[in-house]
């Protein structure tokens, strides 16, 4: 095994340490014992430079603009499969043959709908309620209505039976906060419709009026999640595996990673691309909104370009480009997508974004998409939610099942009071 020299300057101790070897991507230093052996914490806010696990579901390269889920890359994935696949992949580990694709899918649709009781938990919302809001309380709830099948850290039935079941729900779950946001009753699943045509349906029917599934519609949401399915060690997923550390139950967990996706830094970005385009309105603007961003001091800035670790074109990026041209063709040109190929034009030419390794990332275009399928911009973030669930479950699957398992436990550096004497009431000024 190869290891590092960890030498204390100050007392002279020398310690080795193990060097933890990926398939791909940055090589780890085990550094489990440097408390015991050296009485020091490390200290990296962000998690920047800190692996807090190891997983074998999602590996992305920023530099190479590369993300492969269970190693196949996200390019064929989004050509040869549909989302259920998708899942099924992230649970599982490998892609189902026919016969596992056809067991897979009904089970889905046989766990699809939502109980009377939670639909009627809908009703004690306010009118106005955030649909991300409803979201986080309802998948929360669903602990209380499937206990039984709940014993999930000793049984491997339990925690797939949770997993199929939570993928399945979530559509039903997003569309009934989408009707409640209007005021429409909420509409029942159909058996005969695929994932995201249910969704679709369930959205958009109305009592008395047959609701045609468009097929543009109903592939290009099904590409999106497909892209959003997962995305290695993200913030929310981080928050599941955390919360999933104290053996709290998957729904509970799953709960928690949707609150955090809500946080405008994470899952609002594309919502803030869509502001942003109105908020330009027009191509004659687009330079003098390049400008303002150019200057530090103008406290602009341009959403959907850059991300955390990609420092290349996000490769879903170049994916849902195509997917919203062939969206717009269907359901009509949205003005909106030529001020974001103008802006992308710019970007992709201007020293100042090349420099700074700005590309488009999966949010640029995502919005438009969304808009142009009537989605509302509160919900956008619920869609990505419904997506982003299958990664989230497969991790805290994978989480909990490892041999060395713990609890998760951040060290910090404390910069408060060192310690002081409490005075008496009367002497306290």
């Amino acid at each position: 095994m190869t290891t590092i020299t960890f030498k204390d300057e100050t007392s002279g101790k020398v310690v080795q340490m193990p060097v933890l070897e990926p398939t791909y991507g940055h090589r780890v230093v085990d550094i489990g014992k440097l408390a015991k052996e050296f009485g020091y914490f490390t200290y990296d806010p962000g998690f920047m430079s800190t692996a807090s696990c190891q997983s074998a579901i999602t590996y992305l390269d920023g530099d190479k603009g590369e993300l492969l889920y269970r190693g196949y890359p996200i390019e064929q994935l989004a050509e040869k499969c549909n989302f259920l696949e998708v899942c099924y992949l992230l649970l599982y580990g490998e892609l189902p043959d026919a016969e596992k694709k056809q067991v897979f899918e009904t089970s889905i649709t046989r766990h699809n709908r939502i109980r009377e009781n939670l639909r009627r938990f809908f009703h004690g919302f306010n009118y106005d309620a955030h649909p991300m809001a409803m979201m986080t309380a309802v998948v929360s709830s669903l602990s209380a209505f499937f206990h039984d099948r709940l014993n999930v850290l000793k049984d491997d039935e339990d925690r797939m039976v949770t997993a199929r079941r939570l993928i399945a729900k979530m559509p039903t779950i997003a569309a009934a906060c989408y009707k409640h946001s209007i005021g429409d009753p909420s509409i029942y699943p159909r058996d005969d419709l695929s994932y995201t045509g249910n969704l679709l349906y369930m959205m958009f029917s109305l009592p008395g009026k047959r609701y045609e599934v468009n097929p543009v519609a109903e592939r290009a949401l099904d590409v999106l999640f497909t892209l959003h399915a997962d995305h290695e060690q993200n913030a929310s997923t981080s928050t599941v595996r955390l919360a999933g550390s104290s053996g709290t139950n998957p729904y509970a967990a799953v709960a928690a990673g949707i609150a955090c996706l809500w946080g405008p830094a994470h899952g609002g970005a594309n919502e803030a691309v869509i502001r942003m385009l109105d908020e330009i309105g027009d191509l004659s603007k687009v330079e003098s909104f390049i400008a303002k961003v150019k200057d530090k001091n103008s406290g602009v800035r341009l959403m959907g370009f850059g991300h955390r670790v990609y420092k290349n074109f996000d490769p879903r990026a170049r994916i849902i480009k195509d997917i919203c041209h062939q969206v717009l063709e269907s359901f009509g040109h949205d003005p909106r997508l030529d001020l974001a190929m103008r802006l992308e034009e710019i970007a992709l030419s201007d020293p100042y974004f090349i420099e700074r390794k700005l590309y488009p990332n999966v949010d640029f275009y995502s919005g438009i998409i969304y808009s142009a399928l009537k989605i509302p911009v509160e919900m956008f973030t619920v869609m990505f939610a419904i997506a982003r669930a299958a990664g989230w479950i497969s991790h805290w699957i994978e989480m909990i099942t490892e041999k060395d398992q713990k609890i998760g436990r951040p060290r910090q550096l404390y910069i408060g009071n060192s310690r002081r004497t409490v005075p008496v009431l009367s002497e306290r000024q």
